[in-house]
């Protein structure tokens, strides 16, 4: 059985839950002979990969998952070796080889026939006419997801493909700040910002999935979701879906119970050994017989939300300002503000840097001298 997101995923452009203007020039782009790269950004949970994929189904027809290939590049980032990794993906024959998978073609776009008659699943209603006279027709299609952490150095590398061998392949970049990706990539793709999917949108798709899938929703509990999800169309869905596998959709206690197991202390931990002037925290610990230094402190646990939770910037911001207006941290007013004011330049910061962690270190540096000044800290570390 298939997760609700995915069995209830839209199947025409007119289902995505997304303003009219961007679903027009998404329907527009897709029919066009000459379809731009794309560049599609937006917070979280918005409707971003739901839209490409169909972007791809119109484009390349029925056959398009099997030329359709796509990285995800916030996985690069964590990895050894990832330029070498981001290479091999887009030279497929060997890094020394003219062979790429930009310029490489396939027999669909030529005769889509061979897939059979598919038409009513074409996102557009009807499929692509291609022209007999309009050139070779676009047989690729290249999709980095979280395309904003690709990096300085892989950035470059993908110019360089699309400007030399992207006549019959298309790229499509995915991107929360699309910032961080360099003007000379952005200039050369059509951009389509995807804003936060408004209340009442979020209400009527969890309206229409319960009812699809026979389970009743309180009024109550629809609008706890709602609210909960705070705009993150895909957290909604899988809240819903969740509680309805749990048999909790008729209390709506056990929204805030499934809520409340699944929120990660670690904002309010990190904030609290902050506070208290444990930002670097070294310490010695005994492994296979030796003694080893290892860091602890703040830094230990910011590493460990990167890492080993896997929490990009923006969900960490978000951890770190759930703590700071949740109410279970004591804090006075006043610092409890210079915090908040504090986190607000640091998530602008973090807008325009490559490089999160150093952002969030001199945060809790911040974090650590604001605990002092008001007697909450023994001093710097």
């Amino acid at each position: 059985m298939g997760s609700w997101l995915s069995v209830h995923a839209p199947r025409l452009f007119n289902e995505l839950a997304v303003p009219q203007s961007v679903r027009d020039s998404l329907l527009k782009m897709s029919i066009s002979a000459s379809m731009p790269h794309l560049l599609l950004s937006g917070p979280a949970g918005v409707g971003k990969t739901a839209a490409w994929r169909l972007v791809a189904r119109q484009v390349l027809g029925a056959g398009w998952e099997g030329t359709t290939h796509v990285i995800q590049a916030r996985d690069l980032a964590r990895k050894a070796g990832a330029m070498g990794l981001f290479e091999d993906f887009l030279r497929p024959g060997g890094r020394d080889s003219d062979d790429t998978l930009a310029g490489r073609t396939s027999l669909e776009a030529f005769d889509r026939g061979m897939w059979g008659d598919d038409s009513e699943h074409a996102p557009a209603g009807q499929e692509t006419i291609i022209e007999p006279d309009s050139g070779i027709p676009i047989s690729r299609m290249i999709v980095i997801e979280d395309a904003d952490h690709l990096g300085m150095k892989r950035q470059p590398f993908l110019r360089r493909m699309m400007e030399s061998e992207g006549r019959t392949t298309r790229f499509i970049f995915t991107a929360r700040a699309p910032s961080r990706i360099i003007d000379a990539l952005r200039s050369r793709m059509r951009q389509l910002r995807i804003p936060a999917t408004s209340e009442s949108r979020i209400g009527t798709m969890l309206s229409m999935i319960s009812a699809a899938e026979g389970v009743s929703l309180s009024e109550g509990l629809r609008g706890d979701i709602v609210h909960v999800a705070r705009g993150n169309l895909r957290k909604a869905l899988f809240l819903l879906e969740l509680l309805a596998r749990k048999g909790g959709l008729e209390d709506r206690s056990a929204l805030h119970n499934l809520v409340s197991s699944t929120y990660l202390s670690v904002g309010r931990q990190l904030l609290d050994l902050a506070l208290r002037g444990k930002v670097v925290d070294w310490r010695w610990e005994r492994e296979n017989g030796r003694n080893r230094r290892v860091l602890g402190g703040a830094l230990k646990e910011l590493d460990r939300m990167m890492e080993e939770l896997g929490l990009d910037s923006d969900d960490i911001t978000e951890q770190l300002h759930s703590a700071l207006v949740g109410g279970r941290l004591l804090l006075p007013d006043g610092l409890r503000t210079e915090l908040l004011v504090g986190l607000a330049q640091c998530d602008a910061r973090l807008q325009l840097s490559m490089y999160p962690r150093i952002q969030f270190e001199r945060y809790l540096h911040e974090v650590a001298a604001a605990g002092a000044r008001h007697g909450l800290s023994l001093g710097l570390i």
